[in-house]
């Protein structure tokens, strides 16, 4: 359980060293306390802005920043703590006793990611900081990942009326927002592997470069509905701390038809502004339907447009990760295939990854004698995104008789009211005489969700 005392005490110590150490910079705050002192950029220039010195610590910005009710109060007792009555201000009367007090109280996880603090431990001929000041920032989540600054610089580069339609097409996400971790995951060995080469291929950009291996960071998630391409994508942003940038490819070429080939362009934009990030293209197989179609000259530029700007963006040079998804491989033609160097499969999960699935998701339920194996017997062709729509059912169902321990009764019994709702959904309507076959209830099951 966290000590609020301690917390406090982090934060104001935190303010005091980084308004001192003038050769810190943001990346040395952690997030929860740098997103408090955050201040927008100039209208007129290209800073998006950050934090300016000095930073002062009140009761309002620490209750923020530390979700401690009653700052002062945690900390009043302490020798070496002071509050100015008028300001509110939060200070330190004797900022090495402050820095010894944290450091004899603080666990090794909560000083690694300070690196404001492991500076001044580093420093202190007394005291040992448990990791260096460079392993301190590699574990702190970089600025250009925090929503503040993703906010701040899209005010900065995108027009709120010029640009409203291109901005209501991409969805954009701080790592922080995205709670999925790999760990959440079930994958195939091809998908560890391909992340595997993707993260390292970031971590060595540099001498990537340098040997000329440019063409590099361009992949393609190929599957059925409900496999895990895009969560699987946003749960990569998360790992590795980047913004992620989506889009649906059939809004952009569905829409706006005049402004289509501009808002393709202007979607590049954003990635390549917020780099490094991940930029996921849902839906690519509409490119193939469009090229196919005469229907819009329109749409036909835009995908052309779309094709070059893919051509145009890499992860070495620009630092964008590109993603593309299709739920049909088979409508993509030869010039969508060649954009990418990687094709990575997401088949249905065969019977043992069905076990596994059900594993993960089920961990902090409270269920009782659950057998994994049987539920996945029963699953034969359900994806991941199916069998937490069974779990979910199963939860619920037993919490409308006030349980909140489900058993392998309630999950098989989830199951087969799945498999009744999808033969229900498969059914063609009946016209003439009878009633019409339309579901059940409204709780229809939506294949597409991932």
């Amino acid at each position: 359980m966290s000590d609020p005392a301690l917390d406090v005490v982090e934060f104001v110590l935190t303010t005091h060293l980084y308004t001192e150490q003038r050769d810190l910079d943001e990346n040395d705050l952690p997030p929860r306390i740098r997103q408090v002192f955050w201040s927008g950029g100039d209208a007129d220039s290209e800073d998006p802005g950050g934090v300016e010195r000095p930073l002062k610590a009140t009761n309002s910005n620490a209750r923020t920043a530390t979700g401690v009710d009653h700052p002062w109060e945690a900390v009043s007792d302490q020798l070496f703590t002071q509050r100015t009555e008028f300001s509110g201000e939060i200070s330190l009367t004797q900022p090495e006793m402050a820095l010894d007090w944290y450091a004899e109280r603080a666990d090794e996880e909560q000083i690694r990611t300070n690196p404001t603090i492991v500076a001044a431990l580093e420093a202190d001929d007394d005291l040992e900081a448990p990791v260096s000041h460079a392993e301190a920032r590699d574990n702190n989540r970089p600025i250009h990942a925090d929503r503040v600054w993703i906010d701040a610089l899209l005010d900065q580069y995108f027009d709120e009326e010029e640009d409203a339609e291109m901005l209501d097409l991409v969805n954009v996400r701080a790592p922080e927002e995205i709670e999925t971790t790999l760990n959440d995951l079930v994958l195939t060995g091809d998908q560890e592997g391909e992340i595997q080469k993707i993260v390292k291929a970031i971590e060595h950009r540099e001498y990537l470069k340098d040997i000329g291996l440019r063409e590099i960071g361009k992949l393609l998630f190929v599957g059925p509905p409900g496999t895990g391409k895009t969560t699987i994508s946003r749960a990569l942003a998360h790992e590795l701390g980047l913004p992620f940038v989506e889009v649906k490819l059939s809004m952009i070429t569905s829409q706006y038809l005049g402004e289509t080939a501009k808002n393709v362009e202007k979607t590049f934009e954003v990635a390549k502004r917020l780099s490094p990030c991940i930029l996921f293209i849902d839906e690519f197989d509409s490119v193939a339907k469009t090229r196919r179609s005469d229907e819009h000259a329109a749409l036909k530029r835009a995908v052309n447009t779309l094709l070059k700007s893919i051509d145009d963006v890499s992860l070495i040079k620009d630092e964008v990760l590109l993603i593309g998804a299709t739920n049909h491989p088979d409508q993509l033609d030869a010039a969508a295939w060649r954009r990418f160097d990687e094709i990575v499969n997401f088949p249905k999960p065969d019977q043992d990854m069905r076990a596994d699935i059900l594993t993960v998701v089920t961990r902090d339920m409270q269920i009782a004698d659950f057998d994994p194996i049987e539920v996945a017997e029963r699953t034969e062709g359900l994806t991941g995104s199916d069998l937490r729509m069974v779990l979910r059912e199963a939860v619920l169902e037993a919490l409308t008789e006030d349980r909140r321990t489900i058993t392998q009764e309630d999950v098989m019994t989830a199951v087969a009211d799945f498999e009744e709702r999808d033969n229900l959904k498969n059914m063609d309507m009946i016209d003439g005489e009878g009633a019409e076959v339309v579901g059940d209830g409204g709780h229809d099951h939506d294949h597409d969700h991932e």
